[in-house]
């Protein structure tokens, strides 16, 4: 580079509004060590530096680290987003591209299906390392290991799918479990409780929520499964978390919005709904005593972050 371009560039980069790593990650959500991770392992996002190696982000970048962040809530794997945000400056149709993920995700669905049913635990474990290696945790889960679990469940009628069905869930269970203890350990900053609405939601179920909803910035505890919905206000009460977080997974009675408001009513801290029910009760007119935070794991996450940051970080 010659001086005059050098000169040029850095009048350029002097008219720029340029934000610092820990400003980004306020704007996109994305804590500092994804995005070193996503500038160094995949060569996305390529900041500034300045003469003491601080790393300085233009609008473009933000708007990058955007797009980023929307395919991989789509279930591109991230060492993938490269060389579609590189096709074209339009990304890719979204109809297009989510035929080809269907794809993808039903291989993985059938893959875990082939080591379940043949009771093949080291298939097992190796399938499910595989798909970690390349998707996010909300789309492993959500598109792809639960869909078999669903299925095995429907079926346990039939003979031999409730043995597979308990082979799946166990190995589920037990590999969720350990996420959650190394979540716990390292998250910091807000503590949520979570647990699950009596008799709407499995133990699985449970657990992955909290791991949908747990991070670096959250600290998250499960409450066990047949936690008494009359007990919490106890519970909380000696805990004092952060916010109290209920699952369910099942279609509601006629009188879970009046319980779930008596339980609001009773709490010192917010209540907030996530699951099924909670997509259910969001579509009703009246504005419940409790905030929905929808079933789809990347909404949940995104919707407890502005939670936490509008009402108890001002």
């Amino acid at each position: 580079m010659t001086d005059a371009d050098s000169n040029a560039r850095t009048r350029d980069l002097s008219e720029q509004e340029l934000y610092p790593i820990r400003e980004v990650s306020r704007l996109t959500g994305i804590n500092p060590v994804t995005l070193r991770a996503w500038e160094r392992r995949y060569g996305l996002v390529q900041p500034i530096r300045t003469e003491s190696g601080h790393r300085l982000y233009s609008q473009a970048n933000v708007e990058q680290v955007r797009s980023i962040l929307m395919w991989i809530e789509r279930g591109v794997a991230v060492s993938k987003v490269g060389s579609i945000l590189a096709r074209t400056e339009h990304l890719a149709p979204v109809g297009s591209m989510s035929d080809e993920l269907r794809d993808d995700w039903l291989q993985w669905q059938q893959a875990i299906l082939r080591a379940t049913v043949a009771f093949d635990f080291d298939a097992l474990d190796l399938t499910y390392g595989q798909v970690f290696s390349g998707y996010p945790l909300a789309v492993v889960f959500q598109s792809i290991l639960l869909p078999v679990w669903q299925q095995l469940l429907r079926e346990r009628e039939q003979f031999g799918r409730s043995s597979e069905w308990l082979f799946l869930d166990s190995f589920l269970r037990g590999r969720t479990l350990q996420r959650l203890q190394m979540s716990r350990i390292s998250g910091q900053g807000h503590h949520i409780v979570i647990t699950a609405f009596p008799g709407q939601c499995r133990e699985l179920e449970l657990w992955v929520g909290g791991l949908m909803l747990g991070n670096e910035d959250v600290r998250v505890s499960v409450l066990a499964l047949g936690q008494p919905l009359d007990e919490l206000s106890l519970v909380c009460n000696k805990i004092q978390p952060d916010a109290l977080v209920l699952i369910s997974q099942r279609p509601s009675a006629t009188d879970t919005p009046r319980r779930l408001s008596r339980l609001a009513m009773g709490l010192d801290c917010p209540l907030l709904l996530a699951g099924e029910l909670s997509d259910h009760l969001q579509e009703q007119s009246a504005t419940p005593p409790f905030v929905c935070l929808g079933s789809e794991g990347s909404l949940m996450q995104r919707r407890l972050r502005q939670f936490l940051a509008g009402h108890l970080d001002t």
